[in-house]
């Protein structure tokens, strides 16, 4: 098929331009709302066809040059040609929609975007690496766009700089070790003080090839880890005393964390995103509050500075140890944790069963359905929500408003990962 012209009307849940041919939708990477494109398919489906633009015939306003070489290439950002202002127009329409297509609430009041610097800011992730024959060279970055290779990457402009700025030198690092082809993935995480690496490796790492890796930490200020098998299996390299950990000055509070657990990606915005939902949950100093999906803490620990009691519930065991550690290290009793599978139904747990006053909610991807079924309790005045994933937010908003009798005071979102199409969100539920 030739090339086509299309009208770009809207954009998907991945970030790429929606137009439409006879009806059908065609989604074409690299369009923006309101452009006139010259397109090529690239798939074709019952339901929908796939492009990619060849030439951009009328631009959009907020269309920017991308800032990274890979861009287009690299699977890791999908939204660098649209400008910040326009991410995140995008990203509260998206949110906005949801809410109105999947759970038919409206908030009361939209909330001001959240955004920080759009740059060097991620902290946490997990690099893919392989050994390319042909090449005789190691590659290592994210997927590409087709996922079916791995990135050629150089640098990475939105990773924390100690990660972003040393891809090349990681990627010559690996391709000097005997066990090249057995290092399927790195994963990184950057706390204030310290960044860390955790080479998986499928075979054992000869004494030559742990030396490299070592070497490699000692030059350039990073952590070594390696892991063998699950997660359960990371051990630190060097230092063999290895710790991460990030501070929320505004409570007093540090957290220590291990390298492979969940922590939000964007530190700046993870603190004003804390400021933010509790400003939202406005404790008072005699209420009871109860944090599901708390992980290490995150919410839990500022939350006790402001109130009477906090409960955590969390369903990774690793996890709530040290949450409980991180607890007891910053000197807060007033908090107590459980580990519960929030999949399953936990209403007759005591902390289910407990009065509270308010409710945080942190779930994952697929949202908290099944703890909707029997909590907030009535007593329970207001909730705040903070989402990853707007259709899952939608659904258990409208079952917050029509089966427990909130209603939906305000929503907003947070530009946790600028570039991407990821929405992360906030919600408040007023009794």
């Amino acid at each position: 098929m030739s090339d086509v012209e299309l009208t770009i009307e809207d954009l998907s849940h991945d970030g790429r331009g929606v137009a439409r041919v006879d009806g059908k939708a065609w989604f074409v990477a690299g369009g923006l709302p309101g452009e006139r494109v010259r397109a090529k398919r690239t798939a074709k489906h019952r339901q929908f066809d796939e492009a990619e633009v060849v030439e951009v015939l009328d631009a959009s306003p907020e269309r920017v040059a991308p800032a990274c070489p890979h861009f287009g290439t690299c699977g890791g950002c999908s939204l660098q040609h649209l400008s910040p202002a326009g991410q995140i127009a995008a990203k509260q329409r998206t949110l906005l929609e949801n809410l109105e297509r999947i759970g038919h609430v409206a908030p009361a009041r939209v909330l001001a975007p959240l955004q920080g610097a759009p740059w060097g800011y991620r902290r946490r992730g997990r690099l893919s690496a392989k050994w390319v024959e042909k090449k005789g060279r190691m590659l290592v970055g994210f997927r590409e766009t087709n996922g079916r290779f791995v990135a050629e990457l150089s640098r990475c402009p939105v990773l924390h700089p100690a990660i972003g700025e040393r891809i090349d030198a990681l990627a010559r690092t690996i391709e000097a070790m005997d066990a090249r082809r057995e290092i399927p993935q790195v994963e990184f995480a950057v706390g204030d003080a310290q960044g860390a690496l955790v080479f998986r490796h499928l075979v054992e790492l000869g004494p030559a090839d742990r030396e490299r890796l070592a070497a490699f930490g000692r030059e350039n200020g990073l952590y070594i880890y390696l892991q063998p098998g699950g997660l359960d299996s990371v051990v630190a390299l060097e230092p063999a005393d290895a710790a991460l950990s990030f501070a929320l000055p505004a409570y007093d509070v540090s957290l220590a964390f291990r390298p492979l657990d969940f922590i939000q990606v964007n530190g700046d915005i993870n603190a004003r995103m804390i400021d933010h939902a509790l400003a939202l949950l406005d404790p008072r100093p005699e209420d009871r509050v109860l944090d599901l999906f708390c992980g290490l803490g995150n919410f839990t620990l500022p939350l006790a500075r402001r109130c009477a009691h906090v409960t955590g519930v969390e369903g990774e065991a690793g996890l709530v140890q040290r949450a409980r550690d991180n607890a007891a290290r910053n000197g807060i009793a007033n908090v107590e944790y459980h580990a519960a599978n929030l999949a399953q139904d936990q209403r007759d747990a005591p902390w289910a069963r407990a009065k509270h006053d308010l409710v945080l909610l942190d779930p994952p991807r697929a949202g908290a359905i099944e703890v909707l079924a029997y909590l907030p309790r009535k007593d329970v005045r207001r909730v705040v929500y903070v989402s990853c994933h707007p259709v899952s937010l939608a659904r258990d908003a409208g079952v917050l408003v029509r089966e427990h009798g909130f209603k939906l005071a305000a929503a907003g979102v947070m530009d946790m990962f600028p570039h991407t199409a990821h929405v992360e969100s906030i919600a408040v539920f007023e009794r």
